[in-house]
């Protein structure tokens, strides 16, 4: 940048006289020219690229205002209505078990939580160690249940074998007590946060396999499952298991659903 090319409102000053009065008054011009102009409009032909521009407004953006595909409702609402239970799976994947795992980590991190306490846990099996938690389910019931009925028991057992998956989902008994803890006036509450929260994430890793075209079916097989889970998998104590879900590809279409009058189950006030 060179100095014959300073603003003419600089050369404004330089026309005053030449005593040190006017040496002092085009150093204080320059100076406040330098604080009030951006440099790169300071060098240049134009003192009207030197005028005062007011700091503008910060704003925060929402992260969907810049989506290039917002994601509508109506979408959302057809997911809900896709997602059914499916029997029986077989081990043919839609998608890859990198993208299912996918799936089911960006669920954990997403779904909310009471005071973002983060309680979920989350262990995902597949192929043989899917097939060996089966297998466990099967010698745990054997000796329960009586020999007359344990042929549909046995049926059933092979049915989820014959899956490609099994989502379990824990709660880490040692955050809701921590929780518990820090904040006691809401200490019998926690327990209640946590299955619902854990319940939220049942449902959306549910909902985005059948987005995948997978079926998928909820089982509750613990607490029966719990120690032998614990002792294969390395699972820590404090995790509680609430649920499995088991998933695969789809052998047929759901059966019928029939749903309740929506007036016995809405109310509305205020619309």
């Amino acid at each position: 940048m060179r100095p014959h090319i300073v603003t003419s409102a600089v050369f404004s000053f330089t026309r005053l006289s030449t005593t040190s009065a006017a040496s002092t008054l085009r150093s204080t011009a320059l100076k406040t020219l330098a604080a009030t102009c951006p440099t790169q409009r300071l060098f240049t032909t134009s003192s009207s690229q030197c005028d005062l521009v007011k700091p503008q407004a910060k704003t925060k953006t929402s992260p969907y205002s810049t989506m290039a595909t917002p994601i509508k409702s109506d979408s959302v609402l057809d997911l809900l209505k896709v997602r059914r239970t499916f029997y029986p799976l077989n081990k043919e994947l839609a998608i890859s078990t990198d993208r299912i795992q996918e799936i089911v980590k960006e669920s954990v991190l997403n779904i909310p939580s009471s005071f973002n306490s983060q309680s979920n846990r989350v262990l995902v099996l597949f192929g043989a160690e899917h097939d060996k938690l089966w297998d466990f389910a099967s010698d745990i019931l054997k000796p329960m249940v009586p020999a007359e009925s344990w042929q549909s028991t046995a049926d059933r057992m092979a049915m989820f074998k014959a899956a490609a998956g099994t989502v379990l989902f824990f709660e880490d008994q040692e955050v809701v007590n921590a929780m518990q803890t820090k904040f006691p006036l809401y200490s019998d509450k926690f327990p209640i946060w946590a299955n619902q929260s854990d319940a939220m994430l049942q449902y959306v890793v549910w909902t985005a396999l059948t987005a995948e075209g997978l079926g998928a079916n909820l089982q509750h097989y613990n607490p029966l499952l719990d120690v032998k889970v614990a002792s294969e998998w390395g699972i820590p104590d404090s995790w509680k298991l609430n649920a499995q879900l088991v998933f695969g590809g789809r052998t047929g279409e759901a059966g019928p659903k029939e749903f309740k009058p929506i007036e016995e189950l809405y109310k509305v006030a205020g619309a």
